[in-house]
């Protein structure tokens, strides 16, 4: 069996417990953070794979990357497939058009007039706003409408709303 790497872990301790405690990190960035903290604590990888229910081979496999690159090495690579069309810029384009502007002779960006100013495709646009949560054609408060009888201001009720006349059949 061969000998496993002695583990330390100095200035990245801080980093990798923050990495576990903070709930919004992805959750294998978390478990690879304990994996690494486990194993610099001086624990077995069978141990580490048995506590953190993973598998032998994924144990050394972030013990090893950590020992090679440390924390970069914790991080995802690149995937596989092509690169992305649409980047950040684009995006934030996106993003700043729909919330600080508006388009001549219209109250709010349509997704079709938004892909025509920015160059980006309808369906980009759309998803761009889907996953942000943009929806411009939406106000930010309801607003009511002013009552076409001035006599409701000063009674607190409307007048002429009663009718007289019947709108059902009749009992």
């Amino acid at each position: 069996m061969p000998r496993l790497q002695p583990l330390t872990v100095t200035d990245e301790r801080a980093k990798l417990d923050a990495w576990v405690r903070r709930p919004k990190t992805a959750q294998r960035l978390a478990l690879r953070s304990r994996i690494v903290l486990a194993a610099a604590a001086g624990q077995s990888n069978t141990a580490i794979a048995a506590a953190l229910r993973v598998t032998l081979p994924t144990v050394g496999k972030w013990r090893q990357r950590f020992l090679d690159r440390r924390l970069d090495g914790l991080n995802d690579g690149p995937r596989p497939g092509p690169p992305r069309t649409i980047t950040d810029a684009h995006v934030e384009d996106v993003v700043t058009r729909t919330l600080e502007s508006k388009p001549a002779n219209a109250t709010h960006w349509s997704t079709r007039g938004m892909a025509k100013a920015t160059g980006l495709s309808q369906t980009a646009v759309s998803r761009i706003r889907r996953v942000l949560g943009l929806q411009p054609h939406r106000h930010e408060a309801f607003k009511f409408s002013r009552p076409t009888r001035p006599s409701w201001r000063r009674s607190g009720t409307w007048s002429g709303c009663t009718s007289t006349r019947r709108t059902g059949p009749s009992s």
